[in-house]
């Protein structure tokens, strides 16, 4: 229903810069281009935050609301809750990585959550449909499905039509660097990732711009991957391992 494995294909918005050449080494890969153990401390404390108010809510409805829908309603507002929280913190990026003799150059892309959306779609649906069912037994169950169901279908028109929130969530990048411009390759220890330092002067710059493009790929092939990109640096480049600290933007 959500296609989460479907093989990666770059995008008609990006293209190589050294499609001429041929490639060395090539892959794609979905990863978490920024700091994970600090994202994922936010999503443990947001999950405890928003439990709280599950709680309140469940605690402070009508007295004569049957406590089975003030739990169904409590448990929809966490999901719901929870589910948005998720995709701004374990969000996964879209990379393209490719090598040739001129050097390495990378896409990475983020296409909109189309997967969230039929998620909150089937959750309506079908919270909706208990609430109606359990309306049958009792008429209050009404109430609990224009806040429960009524409150994720909401959700779900607020992200399909808002333009903003798709523009936020989408976007498309292409970067290409020439070898002579690596400064330092370094095998990250504690990331499937390797990292190769750079020095470059931008267009429109009179000084040099010193940053870190972080390669990632799989842990079998993270060996073959720094051992190839050493065959190309200029002599004398500092080869290392070492922890790497993935920025929270390259951009």
């Amino acid at each position: 229903m959500f296609n989460l494995n479907k093989a990666l294909e770059l995008p008609s918005q990006l293209e190589w810069k050294f499609s001429h050449e041929p490639e060395l080494m090539a892959w794609t890969i979905r990863a978490r281009n920024y700091n994970t153990f600090v994202a994922n401390g936010m999503f443990a404390f947001m999950l405890v935050v928003i439990m709280g108010w599950a709680y309140f809510f469940y605690s402070t409805s009508a007295s004569g609301e049957p406590s089975f829908s003030r739990l169904l309603v409590s448990i929809c507002f966490y999901i719901v809750c929870a589910s948005v929280i998720s995709t701004m913190t374990h969000q996964r990026m879209n990379f393209a990585f490719r090598f040739t003799k001129s050097g390495v150059e990378y896409c990475k892309w983020k296409d909109f959550p189309e997967w969230a959306l039929t998620f909150l779609k089937w959750l309506a649906g079908i919270t909706a449909i208990v609430f109606i069912f359990m309306a049958t037994i009792d008429p209050s169950f009404l109430l609990g499905a224009l806040i429960g169901p009524g409150g994720v279908g909401l959700t779900y028109l607020s992200m399909a039509y808002s333009k903003n929130y798709r523009e936020m969530h989408t976007y498309y990048h292409h970067y290409a660097f020439k070898w002579e411009e690596f400064t330092q390759l370094a095998i990250a220890t504690n990331r499937e990732v390797v990292d190769l330092k750079y020095t470059i002067t931008m267009d429109g710059d009179d000084f040099e711009t010193n940053w870190s493009l972080n390669v990632f790929c799989k842990r079998k092939t993270k060996e073959k991957v720094a051992e190839l990109i050493r065959s190309y640096l200029s002599p004398g480049v500092p080869f290392i391992k070492a922890k790497v600290n993935v920025p929270l933007s390259t951009d």
